[in-house]
């Protein structure tokens, strides 16, 4: 369904209440997309983002005692599962709101998504970064050909950027992950999953916004309804499991956490989603995220990022709840800032 530049100011978000959700009631409950529509979305963008390898790894077996096999989104467009829903959303638009171009807010993956899926179809992005931003993210989105626009790094200031941008051009907002285009888009990173691999007992999500995890959720209700549908996250970020154990909404506090791409709250579509589709969300410490990324990088050799590690920490954290079970895990990504990470490793006193 096409969007105008007005309807996408609905994607604006900025919780302030702790409200309890009923799962899936209106709006929500009218835009959920069903099995057609996710294949529909993986055959649109077919043309553009890549269908990425899975990959098993015999030492993290016998370390954890489960069966894993990854789904290796770090080998994505721009290195994360954020181009599937970015390309979507994009193939989306109207011819009229494509020709104004697309806006969004983030310091992240869905930056870079947004800018390059942009870009592949000839429109114009603009990016409203922090100016905190690492530099290197920021020269990435600008590589991709976008507009950014600097501001300063509060949640306030993003969101008065991005309705500066809509009211001077009309661009049509494409939110990170509160968007029915962009969890459409990326449940077809988990319908791949089950086509791959036909026997999982647990398919296992980091979350943040929840747009992966939405989208994980609804194609695995869809393809392999047996599957039960497990995220992960930080324990020092862990807004998404309290809003889920509680079902009332609790907003992200301040964290240092290492995980820093699941530094976001809940959304008003994915909360609802969630609640009804995902069986439960666990925590993981900051040092089975950096334990679990070490064994990733020493035993499969290959790059993830913290956030994208999430998920084998809390294999590892909780074997007894995942010894014997074949466990799928999205790796989510594998942008690194090195910098920052060693600097992780000296605060936590880990040694790289």
């Amino acid at each position: 369904m096409m969007t105008s530049a007005s309807e996408d100011k609905k994607g604006l978000l900025n919780f302030s209440r702790s409200t309890a959700f009923s799962p899936l009631q209106g709006d929500s409950k009218r835009c959920l997309p069903d099995l057609d529509a996710i294949r529909n979305a993986a055959a649109k963008i077919a043309p553009f983002a890549l269908r990425t390898p899975v990959m098993t790894c015999t030492s993290l077996d016998r370390m954890t005692g489960a069966r894993l096999s990854f789904k290796c989104e770090n080998f994505q467009k721009v290195g994360a599962f954020k181009f599937r829903g970015a390309v979507n959303a994009v193939l989306s638009l109207s011819p009229a709101a494509a020709e104004r171009g697309v806006v969004t807010h983030s310091s992240g993956n869905h930056a870079q998504a947004l800018a390059l899926a942009a870009r592949q179809q000839g429109l114009k992005a603009y990016i409203i970064m922090p100016e905190n931003a690492p530099k290197v993210k920021i020269a990435a989105v600008r590589g991709y050909g976008a507009e950014v626009i600097l501001c300063e790094p509060t949640l306030q200031a993003r969101e008065t950027g991005v309705q500066e941008v809509i009211r001077q051009t009309g661009a049509a907002l494409i939110h990170p992950y509160d968007d029915m285009r962009i969890i459409t888009g990326q449940a077809t990173c988990a319908l791949e999953f089950h086509q791959q691999v036909r026997d999982m007992d647990i398919i296992m999500a980091p979350v943040g916004g929840g747009g992966l995890l939405s989208g994980t959720a609804l194609a695995t209700r869809f393809v392999s309804p047996e599957t039960r549908v497990i995220a992960a996250e930080p324990e020092l970020a862990d807004d998404a499991c309290r809003s889920f154990h509680s079902r009332a909404f609790a907003p992200a506090r301040p964290s240092q956490t290492i995980a820093d791409g699941l530094l976001t709250s809940l959304g008003e579509i994915t909360f609802p989603v969630i609640l009804e589709h995902v069986n439960d969300i666990v925590t993981v410490s900051e040092q089975n995220i950096i334990a679990a990324m070490r064994s990733i990088w020493e035993r499969m050799k290959i790059i993830v990022e913290p956030s994208g590690a999430v998920p084998l920490g809390a294999v590892m954290e909780h074997p007894d709840r995942f010894k014997g079970q074949h466990i799928g895990i999205i790796l989510s990504g594998g942008n690194v800032d090195l910098q920052k990470m060693l600097r992780n490793f000296g605060s936590t006193g880990l040694k790289p």
